[in-house]
């Protein structure tokens, strides 16, 4: 059975995906599936920098705007909700093309990546957890993973939390690392025919933009948004209100340092965040790498070299 085309365009943080991922979708009849944790919640527009609909130029776009705040959003309803969305995409003809710089999700897309139903959790182990971070800090959290799963010890950054505690509970419920069982699942031979892009630049360059796209967010409104997210009732203890960006302005907001101070810390963790992002793609097998600076920063030479591999791949004609 022939598979069907699926196209995967990422990268760090602030290195211009939304624009370029629209250009190939106007340009090869797709529609584009948000691979973002924060796009996908209502209201949370500039800290997360939203697509807005003056730049989706007509795209179809999924995953954007589709929860609330105080609702549950991981891997396991990123997939379900992509999966629909795929469906869809084929059903009218298009092309999708996965855009985001969540790689766990996209490769649990790519892949078929299975995870234990979140149903069958064990829901007091996982409050006891939450109680634990919250008192003892995310640090001492993360040091319960090095002696039960040192590879995800080493992968998952402390303050991910969420993910974290999903590393510990898996091992609690099944006996066996998670790190083994998402190794196992990376070996299956993905179903889709795809290509995997990663746009990227020069490290300088890619620092400035995201310092810049920072003073951007303020500009726009961004202490502003996190004051009305606050409002309507929205605390510093949802998944949601735990994007960079937002727990650094919450944080302002209940005191703890001065809003200049908030914002060099949303620059620094953005650009920690785009590193983090970097190692991940890195490790992905079959990427093709877009650097910017080879093709003079003009996205019609980097959109050729696209439409240029997707021809060699069958994806288009």
């Amino acid at each position: 059975m022939k598979k069907k085309p699926l196209i995967v365009l990422t990268g760090p943080t602030a290195v211009g995906k939304t624009d370029l991922s629209i250009k190939l979708a106007k340009t090869i009849n797709g529609a584009i599936i948000s691979a973002d944790s924060m796009q996908i919640y209502k209201y949370m527009d500039i800290g997360s920098a939203k697509v807005t609909k003056e730049e989706m130029n007509g795209v179809k776009h999924y995953l954007i705007d589709d929860l609330f705040p105080d609702e549950e959003f991981n891997i396991v309803k990123f997939k379900e909700m992509a999966l629909k969305a795929l469906d869809e995409i084929y059903a009218n003809n298009q092309i999708p093309i996965v855009a985001g710089g969540t790689g766990f999700y996209i490769q649990a897309l790519l892949y078929d990546i299975e995870f234990s139903d979140e149903k069958e959790s064990d829901t007091s182990y996982r409050e006891s957890l939450e109680k634990y971070a919250k008192e003892n800090g995310n640090e001492k959290l993360h040091e319960k993973l090095k002696s039960i799963d040192p590879e995800s010890y080493d992968k998952i950054h402390p303050n991910n939390v969420k993910r974290v505690i999903r590393a510990i509970e898996f091992y609690h419920l099944n006996g066996y690392p998670i790190s083994e069982h998402n190794e196992k699942e990376k070996k299956k031979d993905s179903p889709y025919n795809f290509i995997y892009f990663v746009l990227n630049e020069d490290r300088d360059n890619l620092y400035d933009r995201i310092n810049k796209r920072v003073d951007i967010m303020f500009d726009k409104g961004l202490l502003e948004e996190v004051i009305s997210l606050k409002e309507k009732g929205y605390t510093s203890d949802m998944v949601s209100m735990q994007g960079i960006g937002y727990k650094e302005i919450l944080r302002y907001l209940d005191g703890e340092y001065s809003i200049e101070y908030a914002k060099e810390l949303i620059k620094k963790e953005s650009r920690h965040f785009a590193k983090r992002q970097l190692t991940w793609f890195r490790r992905e097998k079959t990427v093709e790498w877009l650097d910017k600076n080879k093709y003079d920063y003009n996205d019609d030479r980097i959109l050729d070299f696209i439409i240029e591999k997707l021809k060699n791949k069958n994806i288009i004609e």
